[in-house]
């Protein structure tokens, strides 16, 4: 007996100090490689593989190579996918506050934005996805959206009018397109590009750096710098797998998101610049709104925004509210 005990007592040591079993994880996008997006998704790969020794792997699939965001979001509450960084307004099909990350004209600048985000606002807004299977790790960003077509330069509000746009398909979307008098025809972004390509739909909105990165320069030919929507992006992780992991490996994975989102704003915005001269390089004509035709534009909202702020619920609208009325006394 004496033996058997030295020997369960030896086994237990060695297993003790056995080097823990390593783990990959998939972590996808729909933007492509060069994409700010992804550049940051290549730093939380390289930190998270840093800081465990390699005992964890992050394995990137960009390019919506494992389908839409919408499937990415299923895939993710499953457990058959670990991480997905996405718009945190298509969450809204799954907790409907976050319908108020597509507010149009919500921010008035990325520093604003980011104090939103990174504060107790945007902890709340994450902690509502645990109870549908998701863990919101950090916020990162797409950056301002702005409008392209391949019709007309758009000077003026009553330009867009017409114009059959290509939008986020969410409802918020589909209301401020219509209240421009433009036709809204909600699409996955893997199928924009073609879409535009056959002339099934005239334009689209999206940051220059996804315009660029995409290379919708060949099938656009103006954009104008609207503005209209800043496009935080929530870094998610499958609440079956996280439920698995060690305290240990989840802060490490926390860590890294929001150090890695630091870098990928900041090269999200430098590259927002590179991204228009790319863009003007490659033919694009760009225009820009006065200061009257963007009150006329936010006036036109205002009717979408009052209609989903009670959707996504008066709490949430004074919260945030609250938050940048305090930020903008400071």
């Amino acid at each position: 007996m004496k033996r058997q005990s030295v020997f369960i007592a030896s086994l237990a040591a060695l297993l003790a100090w056995a080097p823990a079993q390593s783990q990959e994880f998939k972590f996808a996008t729909q933007n492509p490689k060069g994409h700010p997006l992804v550049t940051g998704m290549e730093r939380f790969a390289e930190i998270v593989a840093a800081r465990s020794g390699g005992k964890i792997k992050v394995n990137l699939f960009p390019g919506g190579v494992l389908g839409s965001d919408q499937a990415n979001v299923s895939a993710l509450q499953g457990g058959t996918l670990e991480m997905v960084v996405l718009n945190s307004g298509i969450l809204a099909s799954q907790v409907k506050e976050f319908g108020i990350y597509d507010f149009p004209f919500m921010f008035a600048s990325p520093k604003e934005a980011d104090a939103v985000v990174d504060g107790p606002f945007g902890k709340m807004m994450h902690d509502k996805l645990e109870a549908r299977g998701i863990v919101g790790l950090a916020y990162w960003e797409l950056g301002f959206r702005d409008i392209t077509n391949s019709r007309r330069p758009i000077n003026k509000v009553e330009d867009i009018a017409g114009l059959k746009l290509r939008v986020i398909p969410n409802a918020i979307n589909v209301e401020w397109v219509k209240a421009l008098g433009a036709n809204p025809t909600p699409l996955p972004f893997p199928e924009v590009y073609a879409a535009l390509d056959q002339k099934a739909i005239d334009g689209q909105e999206n940051p220059p750096t996804v315009i660029s990165a995409n290379k919708l320069y060949e099938v656009q030919k103006h954009i104008v710098l609207s503005n209209h929507q800043y496009n935080p992006q929530s870094l998610i992780f499958s609440k079956k797998v996280w439920d698995t992991l060690s305290a240990a490996d989840r802060k490490l994975l926390i860590d890294a998101g929001v150090e890695a989102g630091k870098y990928q704003r900041q090269v999200s915005r430098d590259a927002a610049t590179t991204a228009l001269e790319n863009l003007k390089k490659n033919g694009m004509q760009v225009t820009e709104l006065s200061a009257a035709e963007l009150a006329k534009f936010r006036e036109a909202m205002k009717p979408v925004i009052a209609k989903h702020s009670e959707i996504v619920g008066s709490e949430t609208v004074a919260a945030l509210q609250a938050e940048l009325a305090k930020l903008r006394r400071q």
